[in-house]
């Protein structure tokens, strides 16, 4: 699979909303349709939050699967659960979605964060409680670090046997009150990873496009979306966020590599085995 390059959608989110960009999709519907424009656009994976009736966040498994049903009736995009949530949202209910829908893949947090003004927690024994549920029902993780700190964590529990590979790194950068995203800094984390995982780099605001660069230059993965960024550029909101996965993909071929299919990323990172 070398010389391909899989980018992420990430649509929606538990914390962007219409105010912000009105073309933000929030009920199963829109997320669907936005799913697969992105997929057409050549995201590869869709990262999935949910929003309830009121357009807040929500981690009620009976929302997901409904997504999922719309997604799966139109394309063939790999999806990835959110574990995240939102701020405030229990372990449990984090990590409800995942033991009763079992994706291919979801996202697991490798630490406590600051996130603006509010924190994230993830302490060891919840990240293990999570990584046995992961491996006990087959969902590949996207082990998510917002800070260096959590790569080394998410090293204990390989040595802990909690994690297999081939291991999937997300690298989160320029969230308010965590680590900003420099060159110098996404190198860094990726020299703590373990030797051969693969990373995809995730910019958050205005950083988006800088980290789209830095990820193809360290031979990285790319992750956009309304989740990350509402813009397409200074003062002008992106038209939806299949033109922000337009964009990377043109990035991308322009640096002579070739977009990853859904079909490629299951091969890679071993989705169902």
């Amino acid at each position: 699979m070398d010389g391909k390059i899989v980018i992420t959608c990430a649509c929606t989110g538990a914390e962007t909303t219409k105010a912000q960009n009105p073309a933000l999709p929030v009920t199963p519907e829109e997320i669907a349709e936005a799913a697969c424009e992105a997929r057409r656009a050549g995201a590869a994976i869709l990262h999935l939050h949910v929003r309830g009736p009121d357009g807040r966040p929500t981690q009620d498994p009976a929302v997901f699967r409904k997504a999922i049903g719309l997604i799966r009736a139109k394309c063939d995009i790999v999806i990835e659960l959110t574990t995240g949530g939102a701020v405030g949202d229990t372990a449990d209910e984090r990590l409800r979605p995942v033991a009763e829908l079992e994706p291919e893949m979801a996202s697991l947090d490798c630490g406590t964060v600051n996130f603006g003004d509010e924190f994230i927690v993830n302490t060891l024994p919840t990240m293990r409680r999570f990584a046995a549920e992961f491996r006990a029902r087959r969902v590949r993780p996207t082990l998510e670090c917002f800070d260096l700190g959590h790569v080394h964590a998410s090293r204990l529990l390989i040595k802990e046997g909690l994690l297999e590979p081939p291991y999937h790194y997300g690298f989160v950068l320029n969230v308010p009150g965590s680590v900003p995203y420099s060159v110098e800094n996404l190198a860094t984390f990726r020299g703590a990873m373990p030797e051969g995982a693969r990373f995809t780099v995730m910019g958050i605001g205005k950083s988006s496009l800088p980290a789209q660069y830095g990820a193809i230059a360290c031979g990285g993965w790319i992750r956009v979306g309304f989740e990350d960024n509402v813009y397409y550029a200074k003062g002008r909101l992106a038209a939806s966020n299949a033109e922000l996965v337009e964009r990377a993909a043109r990035i991308a071929k322009e640096a002579q590599l070739e977009i990853a299919t859904s079909d490629d990323v299951r091969s890679m990172l071993g989705l169902g085995r």
